[in-house]
């Protein structure tokens, strides 16, 4: 890869991974469209990485608060919120797990094409419009229970088709079951810290299968980069989405899906 497209996909990564667009869309598109090589799987890795530390550094004290909780109180009946919260992120967590252990290779053979990105992008966006339009928005994130959260990790099986989006999905989920904007997307974002982890674990097993020659250049440059975008997209993000709703967000994704639509029919 060029320092350009180093750059360019660091990133997208960093921006899409947390924004109801689809980061997994974004990344593959510059291939299909611009003819870019695949950036491989050491690239993907430090961009997850990247992206990873800055969720976890911005909700370090959420993080320590509810891993605290958690470990006091264990599978005792006398739960804080902290500690319920914790659970919620793990029962949730399962079910992408579960789907993408079963459905990983006929994802990745027929779902990464552009015309999938292309429709499931206006269709999940249209989803997230009616969820915030529709959605009662008077809950916050504590009054979340057991099942909400299996919901919300039933729904975020489903971002592991391209052009879905997790963070979009979920948040969707959440919206319709009563959550505000800002309660469904710290969730959300709580909810990306074990998949992302996840994900970045199997890729470097599968990368230390690998007998590549690895640049390391571009894999400091890519962690860096999605680290900072990340971190401004998720601030920026809780900042604004109380007051502008995910209105701007249903519109780019309409766009983007008939820009791809374009490719592909004309």
């Amino acid at each position: 890869m060029t320092l350009f497209e180093i750059i360019v996909l660091a990133i997208i990564q960093g921006i899409t991974e947390f924004l109801p667009i689809s980061s997994s869309a974004h990344l593959i598109l510059p291939s299909e469209l611009l003819g870019w090589t695949e950036q491989g799987l050491a690239f993907d890795v430090a961009v997850h990485v990247g992206s990873l530390l800055a969720v976890m550094i911005y909700f370090r004290e959420d993080i320590s608060r509810m891993l605290l909780a958690w470990l006091q109180t264990g599978f005792s009946r006398k739960q804080s919120d902290d500690s319920k919260l914790a659970w919620w992120v793990i029962l949730a967590t399962i079910p992408a797990v579960v789907v993408g252990f079963l459905a990983k290779d006929f994802i990745e053979h027929y779902a990464r094409e552009a015309l999938v990105i292309a429709i499931t992008t206006i269709i999940f966006g249209l989803v997230l419009w009616y969820a915030d339009v529709t959605g009662k928005l008077h809950k916050n994130i504590y009054q979340l229970n057991w099942k909400s959260a299996l919901i919300i990790g039933l729904a975020q099986a489903l971002a592991l088709i391209p052009g879905t989006s997790r963070s979009g999905i979920t948040m969707t989920a959440a919206l319709m079951l009563g959550l505000d904007r800002q309660s469904s997307a710290r969730f959300s974002f709580l909810l990306s810290i074990p998949v992302i982890l996840g994900a970045g674990l199997l890729a470097t097993l599968d990368l230390v299968k690998q007998d590549a020659a690895v640049d390391w250049q571009a894999l400091f440059y890519g962690t860096v980069l999605s680290f900072v975008s990340a971190y401004a997209c998720i601030y920026l993000f809780l900042s604004w989405i109380s007051k502008i709703g995910m209105l701007p967000f249903v519109i780019y994704r309409l766009i983007l899906g008939a820009v791809l639509l374009g490719f592909v029919f004309i």
